[in-house]
């Protein structure tokens, strides 16, 4: 089996595992996965909002907040699991795009 096949095969399970990030803490009572706090939820866990992140919160938007859709949010824990799984998948697409369009301009110049 080729070196890219395996990878391909890795990032697929990979994709297929990410909606552990919602399932986990919902199991557990743990509240955001782990690294996921926004500003208010930093300062539910440590009291205060941190000024460089105050001063950052609002300057990216994420195209899919929460991993979901909008309307999603009702739809259940299987509902934004696949959201999760489409968000994944949407995200190694535009990033494998980019490095394929980045090596491509790059070879090009040489």
């Amino acid at each position: 089996m080729r070196t890219t096949t395996k990878l391909w095969i890795g990032v697929g399970i990979l994709i297929l595992l990410s909606p552990l990030g919602l399932i986990l803490p919902e199991r557990f009572k743990a509240g955001d996965a782990w690294g996921e706090w926004g500003a208010d939820s930093f300062k539910e866990l440590v009291g205060y909002i941190p000024k460089g992140l105050e001063k950052l919160s609002s300057f990216w938007k994420a195209p899919l907040p929460d991993y979901a859709f909008k309307g999603w949010e009702d739809k259940g824990l299987l509902g934004l699991s696949l959201a999760y799984i489409i968000s994944a998948v949407v995200g190694i697409l535009v990033t494998v795009g980019l490095v394929l369009l980045i090596g491509t301009v790059l070879r090009k110049k040489k």
